[in-house]
């Protein structure tokens, strides 16, 4: 089974861009974690589920023996060089196509088209919703002006699909209602007012707008991503349930609304998959954070969602390495649950090959109505 998941090429169906630069170790640290730095003194980043799974696997990428040393593994990096570095871990990764969240650029990375051109795959935008909406306000648009040019310009992008961070601003619990253009107006006059009161640029935290930016995504006929459970210090994980998103959920159907990440929530949104006509899941940067366990975590993903609904990601961000770690564990994790269940009589060989096409691209091939 794992030699025939090998064998298929993947669909990241949400991931971000690589940094083109060579990183120092505290630097490098500070990337395989969600933390806002990679920890106080004494405690390395590669003393970690993510870590260990980095020394296992990454090394031999770079012409290392396995479980390399972190000095000796960050030294054959720094020789190779960046650009290296992110050609060989892309490629290793198997991948057909990517979706790419182009709204996270905390510092320069690379876009959708080089990434492309690295993997070997196909490259497609994810537009990140807050970030237009944020864009908007930065520009000056009037507040009854507001709404029809975040229209305006989210039905002129170039993607596939859009996301929430509806998570990380206001929590999840957002009402299935579409707000009424006053309160849209409104709520758009606040945003501008607080950002002309102070230095920092406009940034959408207002229940009213995350939920405007949604329907204006599901009116386009997007597939709407929403970041799910864990993520970095921002994200309030009280507000992250899956759960507390139902009436929305519920509400957008037939527009399909892809879970992302889930965990430690990732049965509860199995369930919403297995109830919901259009909610669709994945692990996410679970996967790799989990190392080891993650095959834990892809079996109790698949426990209710069905398995047309479960799609792959790596939510790869800086390093190349996650897209590596994220679609070799995915692999591994799903080989066994489907393997697992053949040789227990669950399933023939011939369904545990059909359920690994579907997973590993073909329901984000359908979902996204890629080629």
């Amino acid at each position: 089974m794992l030699e025939y998941l090998e064998s298929l090429r993947l669909v990241d169906h949400h991931c971000h861009g690589v940094l083109g630069e060579d990183l120092g170790r505290t630097a490098f640290e500070a990337m395989l974690t969600e933390a806002e730095t990679a920890g106080p003194p004494g405690v390395s980043m590669f003393d970690t589920q993510v870590g260990f799974a980095l020394r296992r696997w990454c090394p031999p990428v770079l012409g290392l023996d396995a479980h390399a040393e972190p000095e000796e593994y960050l030294a054959r990096r720094a020789e190779l060089g960046a650009a290296e570095v992110n050609r060989r871990f892309l490629a290793a990764a198997g991948l057909d196509a990517l979706c790419v969240d182009t709204g996270h650029t905390p510092r320069a990375i690379l876009e959708p088209p080089g990434l492309g051109r690295l993997a070997g795959a196909r490259a497609h935008e994810i537009v990140r919703l807050e970030s237009v909406a944020e864009r908007v306000a930065a520009d000056g648009v009037e507040a009854g002006r507001f709404a029809g040019e975040v229209r305006s310009r989210l039905d002129a992008a170039d993607a596939v699909g859009a996301k929430s961070i509806a998570a990380y601003r206001a929590g999840l619990e957002l009402s299935g209602a579409r707000p009424s253009d006053a309160e849209v107006a409104g709520a758009a006059g606040r945003l501008m007012r607080a950002a002309e009161s102070g230095d920092d640029p406009p940034r959408v935290c207002d229940e009213i707008l995350h939920r405007f930016l949604v329907w204006c995504a599901v009116d386009a006929g997007l597939p709407v991503q929403f970041h799910v459970g864990y993520g970095d210090a921002d994200a309030d994980l009280r507000r992250g349930d899956p759960l507390l998103l139902i009436e929305l959920l519920r509400a957008m159907d037939p527009v399909p609304a892809m879970l992302l990440h889930n965990y430690p929530f990732h049965r509860n949104a199995g369930y919403l998959a297995q109830v919901l006509p259009n909610v669709h899941v994945d692990a996410g940067l679970a996967t790799h954070n989990l190392g080891h366990r993650s095959p834990a975590l892809i079996a109790e993903l698949l426990e209710l969602a069905p398995f047309g609904k479960v799609l792959y990601s790596s939510d790869a961000f800086g390093l190349a390495e996650l897209y590596h770690l994220g679609a070799l564990l995915f692999r591994r994790g799903l080989a066994g649950f489907l393997a697992g269940g053949a040789e227990d009589g669950a399933w023939t060989a011939r369904d545990a090959e059909r359920v690994a096409g579907l997973v590993a691209s073909g329901n984000a091939r359908r979902v996204y109505g890629l080629e």
